[in-house]
């Protein structure tokens, strides 16, 4: 018998009250098999999300199946029980190999990320459990799988922004987003659109995204890591959030623009294709390119996770690792500037800018393409 798993987990503090959910359906998902969920104390989102897989496959394994697809929308889940990331974290290492030995109790068994708006069964299961671990905690709750500043640097953040940043008016403390472009990858090297194709990071890649980290480790007071879902910019996030110590959360909002049947040609390949869509798009952030989206969809998307982030890290430095476009919208967005500045801004691979959000609707951008760490 052939089965799909759902699965999720979740802290609300990375680390703070935790829990996890998981489901199995019948290979057609037409009949709900199991569910399981469970509140698991203070932990990690990392741990919260393999011990969500543990249950869904030992739940599978219960009901005799034979096969199993696994969804998830943790993409380090994914990629490590696929074989194609490590195991490097202490607190992981054990949760791996017992999944891994549940695992192998299935004739056949496939891993897949999946974004979390289409694991909403196992995230509402996690969500349960979270609550009923919240409720064990006293009752402290956060926005989920948000990180909580650390008082005292909240406390040394506010001495140093009491002023109003400018001539904006604003006062208090901003939510400061780290903006770190990914590193390179082969698309990169020959300049070609790269959108949600999902290139690895090149050596060069890897050493630049590993610069970055040294540098934001050492300059320190950031609260969370937020990353796109793509391979390339998860590699640059997990580099820095090794060397913070903290976890990376996934934030689908934060993906390249699709660029559709331009993905993988150079400037001039596309040009010569579809000359007039191509012109049109280079002037009209309306347009979309064949298949793909327009860079308006990117920015209401790009606004979506701004809202989102701030809300849930209100005042605190949070570490964002995306793309050209999605860090373009952001500092559109923080020097409230018209469409024509996305094609005017440079930002080079794995250059580092910040923009901060004031709760008044104000805001202001501190740095553009730094890369003098590389």
């Amino acid at each position: 018998m052939d089965v799909v798993i759902e699965a999720d987990g979740g802290s609300r503090g990375n680390p703070g009250p935790a829990g996890y959910g998981a489901v199995v359906l019948s290979a057609d998902r037409s009949t709900v098999l199991a569910e399981s969920k469970q509140a698991i104390g203070r932990a990690t989102n990392n741990v919260a999300e393999y011990r969500g897989l543990i249950a869904g496959l030992d739940e599978a394994v219960k009901l005799g199946a034979t096969g199993a697809a696994v969804f998830m929308d943790s993409k380090l889940v994914v990629e490590q029980m696929s074989g194609r990331w490590k195991v490097k974290h202490p607190d992981l290492v054990e949760l791996h190999a017992q999944a891994r030995r549940l695992a192998s109790r299935f004739n056949r068994i496939s891993y897949q990320w999946i974004p979390r708006a289409r694991n909403s069964h196992a995230d509402r299961l996690a969500n349960e459990a979270m609550d009923a671990a919240a409720e064990a905690n006293g009752g402290v709750e956060n926005s989920e799988n948000s990180a909580v500043p650390d008082p005292d640097f909240a406390k040394n953040v506010a001495a140093q922004y009491e002023t109003s940043p400018g001539w904006t008016g604003a006062r208090g403390i901003p939510t400061r987003m780290l903006l770190l472009r990914h590193g390179q990858t082969e698309l990169s090297v020959n300049r070609r659109y790269s959108g949600h194709g999902n290139p690895e990071l090149t050596e060069l890649g890897r050493r630049q995204a590993a610069a970055a980290a040294r540098y934001l480790a050492q300059r320190g007071g950031i609260a969370a890591v937020i990353s796109s879902p793509l391979q390339r910019a998860y590699e640059t996030a997990a580099a820095a959030a090794k060397a913070l110590g903290l976890d990376v959360t996934v934030d689908d909002d934060l993906i390249e623009t699709d660029f559709g049947s331009w993905e993988g040609l150079t400037f001039s390949e596309a040009a010569e294709r579809d000359p007039e869509q191509h012109r049109r798009w280079l002037r009209d952030t309306s347009i979309t390119p064949p298949g793909g989206e327009s860079f308006d969809d990117v920015l209401e998307r790009v606004c979506r996770a701004r809202e989102r982030i701030i809300a849930a890290h209100q005042g605190a430095t949070v570490l964002l690792v995306s793309h050209v476009t999605p860090i373009k919208m952001l500092l559109r967005l923080a020097l409230d500037a018209g469409p024509g500045i996305l094609y005017r801004l440079h930002l080079d691979l794995a250059s580092l800018s910040i923009a901060e959000f004031y709760s008044d609707g104000a805001s202001s951008v501190r740095l553009v393409n730094q890369t003098n760490y590389l």
